[in-house]
């Protein structure tokens, strides 16, 4: 029997958090209908989803081949069959290698210092203003956009432009198709001149040891390399931006006698852990894959050709892995591996540096503000649409 999958709206109301999300029992996988209404496949068990995201037969490349599925109309630079995350085999190990060493849990501990300066630059800002202050404005954007500007070597000029290439890019449909096409071409021809700049002279930063890296790998065709950095400046403060937001806005306007447990550095780091499995980045019903011949999951075959939605959101609740009342416990380690950032060879290379930026920002915005608060109450909240990810387009607090 197939089951029809629910759009975003009927899923999750625009203006409920994504925690919020309508409880699913996981089940074994079965036929759907996708949000364009075509056919698919959907699974959504913790061993399922983590099967399919882990499994070759399940690729990313086949959903943009020339006989290959329907694509929806998006445009944006997440249906870029150049995207890193749209590559498969060799092709994907290729590009993966050159950024591969510079996100390793090494590399990123290495830069703590100097995020943890941005996040008291950010926070000594804060407390020269009087009245509420809008903590996205002042602080959820301006530090992942801090961070990834500099470690990709961006001036300021560039920082202003971020934020229309990332909606953009990560466009769910909703905006002009011609808008879109126009801001992501004006976006590639940065992201070819900037690797252009750094090949005449290299610096000391992360799109510097990408072109050294793809050079000496070989075989890297120039498309695949503007999308990938491309990718880095809007996905390596979009996420983080979302993330944090939400986070707050659950945090205070639903746990507040948590917020001064986040004091203690320790316990700030196991609740971002679990803040980042417990909320989702979008109403997104799951991440697709094409199957490139007849695979067994869970129990059931699954057909050559067929669209694979793996709902990792609904598979992080699965009560066979994470037991009943898990979400509520912040401060206690997973049951077993979120899988929020992915598995298998798509495993999200920035998960360190999320991780990191999470918890030193809830960590110092506690210690610098034990007493602070939402100064409007949280169904009043104004999200940010129109894109992949879904955030506090403002996020009022006081103390």
């Amino acid at each position: 029997m197939s089951a029809a999958l629910p759009t975003s709206a009927e899923a999750d109301p625009p203006l409920a958090p994504l925690h919020h999300r309508p409880p699913a029992t996981p089940g074994p996988p079965r036929p759907c209908t996708l949000p364009d209404g075509s056919p698919g496949w959907v699974v959504d068990r913790y061993d399922d989803v983590r099967q399919v995201l882990s499994d070759s037969r399940f690729g990313r490349a086949g959903l943009y081949a020339t006989d290959g599925p329907a694509r929806s109309e998006a445009a944006g630079l997440v249906d870029d069959p150049d995207l890193m995350f749209n590559q498969d085999g060799a092709d994907h190990l290729r590009l993966r290698r050159t950024m591969r060493r510079a996100f390793t849990p090494r590399a990123v501990a290495r830069w703590r210092p100097w995020i943890a300066a941005i996040v008291d630059q950010l926070l000594d800002a804060m407390v020269q203003r009087r009245g509420p202050v809008d903590v996205v404005a002042e602080f959820t954007l301006p530090l992942p956009v801090a961070v990834i500007s500099r470690l990709m070597g961006l001036d300021a000029s560039v920082r202003g432009r971020m934020r229309h290439w990332s909606a953009h890019a990560f466009s769910d449909g909703t905006r002009p198709r011609a808008e879109v096409e126009a801001a992501l071409a004006e976006f590639s021809a940065f992201g070819t001149r900037l690797l252009a700049e750094r090949r005449g002279a290299p610096g000391d930063d992360l799109v510097s040891g990408l072109v050294l890296a793809a050079d000496a790998e070989g075989g890297i065709p120039e498309s695949q390399l503007v999308s990938l950095v491309c990718g880095l400046v809007v996905g390596g403060h979009d996420s983080t931006m979302t993330m944090l937001g939400n986070s707050l806005l659950y945090l205070l306007g639903e746990r507040p006698e948590t917020w001064p447990r986040l004091a203690d550095e320790p316990s700030a780091e196991l609740a971002a852990a679990r803040l980042l499995h417990l909320i989702p980045l979008g109403d997104d019903p799951g991440s697709a894959r094409h199957a490139a011949e007849d695979a067994e999951v869970g129990g059931v075959l699954i057909p050559a050709g067929s669209v694979v939605l793996a709902d990792s959101t609904t598979a992080n609740r699965d009560p066979a892995v994470f037991p009943e009342g898990e979400a509520e416990a912040l401060f206690t380690p997973l049951a077993a591996p979120t899988l929020s950032f992915g598995a298998g060879p798509h495993y999200c290379l920035g998960a360190w540096l999320a991780r990191l930026e999470l918890h030193l920002a809830l960590h110092r915005l506690a210690v610098r503000f034990p007493e602070l608060r939402l100064a409007e109450p949280k169904e009043a909240v104004r999200w940010r649409l129109g894109g992949t990810s879904r955030s506090p387009e403002r996020l009022l607090v006081a103390w």
